[in-house]
C-alpha cells in the first residue's frame, strides 16, 4: 500500500507563515535591542561596582584610622597615669570613655556620609529621579524630628558635653537635678552615684547647667569659733602651725596644693569670734581635708588651753518656743459696750403690755 503526502499538508498555510514571520521579527528586534544597549548596561554595572568598592574601601580605611587614633589616645593616657604627676592630672577611665564616645560618633558619621553618598550616586547611574526621593526623605526626617525631639536633644547635648569635656568619669558634679560622682558618660544618659550610694540616670537634654567640683582645684574652708576672751594672736599661731604640720604629712602633702592660710575674723559676736581658715586642694579632696583640718585644730587648741565658743542656746535646745499669750485673747467686740449702736440694736424687744 502506497501513501503520498497531500499538497495541502506539505505547503504551510498563510496563517502559519505569518506566525513564523512575527516570531522571527520579534527575535530580531530583541537581538538588536540587546546589541544596542549591552554596552550601556556593562558601563553602568561597572560604574556601580566601582562606586560600591570605593565606598566600602573608603569606609573601612576611615573607620580604621579613627580606631587607631582612639587607641593611641588611650595609650597616651595610660602611660601618663603611670607617672608621679600624671596620676593626679589624668583619669584613664575618663579619657577612655570620652575617646570611645567620640570615636563612636565619628565612625557613625563617616559611615552615614560615605554610604549615603554612594547610594545616591548609584541611583543617579541607574537614571532614577532623586527629587521625589529626597523630598520624601525630607518630610520623613521632619516627622521623625518632631516625634523624637527629646531623643535628638539628648544625643546632641551628649555629643557637645563630650567634645567640650564638661565632665568625665570620676568628677564630682552638680547637674541641677542630681549631685554626685560621674560613673559613666553616654551620648544619651549620664550616670551619677549620689552621696547615699544611689545611681542617678540623667538625660543629657535635661541638664541646663553643670557645676564641676573636680576640675582645676578645690578650696577647703574651715570656720573655728573661739571664745571672745581668748588670745587671737596665739590662736592664729596655733592654727598656722597645724596647717604647716599637716602640709608635710602623708597623704595630705600631695592633696594640699598651697599652704593653709588663716584669713582672719569672719564674724564677731558677744559670745564668740569666728576665724576662717582656707586651703587650695586637689580637685575633689576638699571635704576630706576639711575634716582632717578640724580634727587637728581642735586637738591643738585643747593642748594649748584655748577655749572654743559654746554653741548658741537656740541650737542646744529642741524645745518649741513659748506660745504668744495674746494669741488666745479675743479681739475687742463692740457688743461689750452697752451704749454702742451694736449693743442697742441687739437689745431684746420689750414684751407688750396686756393689762390695757
Amino acid at each position: 500500500m502506497f501513501w503520498s503526502a497531500s499538497p495541502a499538508a506539505a505547503t504551510p498555510g498563510p496563517h502559519r507563515r505569518a506566525s513564523l514571520d512575527d516570531a522571527t521579527e520579534k527575535a530580531t528586534n530583541a537581538a538588536g535591542w540587546v546589541e544596542e544597549n549591552w554596552a550601556t548596561w556593562l558601563t553602568s554595572a561597572l560604574q556601580i561596582a566601582l562606586i560600591i568598592v570605593i565606598a566600602v574601601i573608603l569606609r573601612h580605611v576611615i573607620r580604621r584610622t579613627i580606631t587607631k587614633l582612639i587607641e593611641r589616645m588611650n595609650r597616651t593616657a595610660t602611660a601618663a597615669q603611670g607617672t608621679a604627676l600624671g596620676g593626679f592630672l589624668v583619669n584613664a577611665e575618663r579619657r577612655r570613655q570620652r575617646s570611645e564616645a567620640i570615636g563612636s560618633v565619628l565612625r557613625s558619621v563617616a559611615s552615614f556620609v560615605i554610604m549615603g553618598t554612594a547610594a545616591l550616586t548609584v541611583l543617579s547611574v541607574l537614571k532614577i529621579n532623586l527629587a521625589p526621593l529626597l523630598a520624601s526623605a525630607g518630610v520623613a526626617g521632619v516627622a521623625i524630628g518632631f516625634g523624637a525631639r527629646n531623643l535628638v536633644t539628648d544625643f546632641l547635648s551628649g555629643v557637645f558635653m563630650i567634645l567640650e569635656d564638661q565632665y568625665g568619669v570620676g568628677d564630682e558634679i552638680d547637674a541641677g537635678v542630681a549631685t554626685g560622682t560621674v560613673v559613666e558618660v553616654g551620648l544619651r544618659v549620664t550616670k551619677l552615684r549620689g552621696p547615699n550610694g544611689a545611681i542617678w540616670y540623667i538625660r543629657n537634654g535635661e541638664v541646663k547647667r553643670i557645676g564641676n567640683l573636680s576640675q582645676g582645684w578645690s578650696t577647703a574652708t574651715v570656720d573655728v569659733m573661739i571664745a571672745p576672751n581668748q588670745d587671737l594672736d596665739r590662736a592664729r599661731a596655733v592654727i598656722t602651725a597645724v596647717g604647716e604640720e599637716m602640709s608635710k604629712a602623708e597623704p595630705w602633702n600631695e592633696q594640699l596644693w598651697e599652704p593653709v592660710e588663716v584669713l582672719g575674723l569672719s564674724e564677731v559676736h558677744l559670745d564668740s569670734v569666728t576665724i576662717s581658715v582656707s586651703a587650695k586642694t586637689m580637685p575633689g579632696k576638699a571635704l576630706g581635708i576639711e575634716r582632717e583640718l578640724r580634727w587637728r585644730i581642735k586637738k591643738a587648741l585643747d593642748t594649748e588651753g584655748i577655749t572654743l565658743a559654746p554653741r548658741p542656746a537656740a541650737a542646744l535646745t529642741d524645745e518649741p518656743a513659748a506660745p504668744d499669750p495674746s494669741a488666745a485673747v479675743a479681739a475687742p467686740s463692740a457688743l461689750a459696750s452697752p451704749t454702742s449702736p451694736q449693743s442697742l440694736a441687739a437689745a431684746p424687744i420689750p414684751a407688750p403690755n396686756l393689762s390695757k
